[in-house]
């Protein structure tokens, strides 16, 4: 299957159910809309299911994995290592997404879709946790040339694309969740961020992993520097990416499109996951019915990109961690709202008067 292919045969979601679903919402036992965003959410979750009655049974995070050659342009507070012991750390079990993910039941698929990373030398390697499946060792350094060629970008999707698709099918999903690793990466999702959604590049960028004021401007000059020298198409996803991206950017945008196509909602994280999500949304705009914002980061840029895709973050708790961890935190009111719209008695049901109103 190659990509345009996948991208035609996304489709709207159920808009007639969305209408039924919004008159059941009427008429549950509360006042009306009483539950706010989660009533929204009850009736955006009919509509991708396609059912008055959605069930969420088995829920999956992916992580996807991979190094910048920007991070030679000192624009974060961590050493490019850490991508890869990060990695090790979540196929250990011990990183935040992990201990999430198993408070959620939530299936945990980590992929190294282009890291520095030689996995034949890390010894007791559980290798079931892990995929590894390379475009190449980490992107090109932007400021000097394209992150990566074209083909490049169309396979970090793709790659992305089969690794959900695949375990959609094997594990029964029917809810996922994007996560992201590569150190660097939030320069990346700027990047993206202010290109796609014609921001100042000093609106879309923030702190990242905690750098300094100084390091700030930095990264801030060296994100127009890549802007400018490149000129990436905003209406073109494959242009953006290739150019100022990265892989696991690339991938993410792959598992949002993954989601789409098997007509499941899509849990989007922070500030990265979101660049990927515009990435996807400008692949095809249909993409943004089945994305939920799981929540608003303390990331600069990340409200800019989420008003861009008309998105509401579910909880807003200032966190910048990634990983996944918002999206994931967010799993439960929307399994919630599932349970709402389902199991939650009609006026006319449980015989309880009406307002008068």
């Amino acid at each position: 299957m190659e990509l345009k292919d996948i991208v035609y045969n996304i489709t709207p979601i159920n808009d007639d159910v969305l209408e039924k679903a919004k008159e059941k919402t009427s008429r549950l036992i509360m006042p009306y809309r009483a539950l706010g965003y989660v009533n929204d959410i009850s009736e955006k979750l009919c509509a991708i299911y396609s059912t008055l009655e959605p069930k969420i049974e088995n829920k999956g995070i992916f992580v996807m994995a991979a190094d910048h050659g920007v991070a030679e342009e000192n624009v974060s507070a961590y050493p490019q290592e850490v991508t890869c012991e990060m990695i090790k750390a979540f196929i250990e079990g011990v990183a935040t997404i992990n201990a999430l993910a198993r408070l959620n039941n939530c299936f945990t698929i980590v992929a190294d879709v282009g890291s520095l990373c030689d996995w034949k030398n890390i010894s007791n390697l559980q290798k079931s946790t892990l995929i590894v499946n390379k475009v190449k060792n980490g992107t090109n350094n932007f400021t000097k040339q394209y992150a990566m060629t074209r083909k490049e970008a169309i396979q970090s999707i793709m790659i992305g694309f089969d690794i959900a698709n695949k375990y959609i099918h094997s594990e029964k999903l029917n809810l996922i969740a994007t996560g992201d690793m590569g150190i660097s990466n939030t320069t990346a999702a700027s990047a993206i961020g202010a290109c796609i959604t014609k921001n100042e590049v000093e609106l879309m960028t923030g702190q990242g992993t905690l750098i300094t004021d100084e390091m700030l401007k930095n990264k801030v000059l060296i994100i127009k520097k890549a802007i400018n020298l490149h000129k990436p198409d905003p209406d073109d996803a494959i242009d953006v990416l290739s150019k100022i991206g990265g892989f696991e950017i690339g991938a993410i945008a792959g598992v949002i499109l993954a989601a789409c196509y098997n007509k499941i909602p899509v849990v989007i994280d922070g500030l990265i996951s979101t660049s990927a999500a515009l990435l996807a949304y400008k692949l095809n705009p249909v993409t943004k019915q089945y994305m939920f914002a799981g929540h608003l980061s303390k990331e600069k840029g990340h409200n800019l990109m989420l008003s861009y895709l008309d998105l509401k973050p579910i909880l807003q708790l200032d966190m910048r961690l990634g990983e996944g961890s918002g999206a994931v935190l967010s799993m439960p009111i929307i399994e919630a709202a599932a349970k709402i719209i389902t199991e939650v008695a009609t006026f006319e049901q449980a015989q309880v008067s009406k307002s008068n109103l």
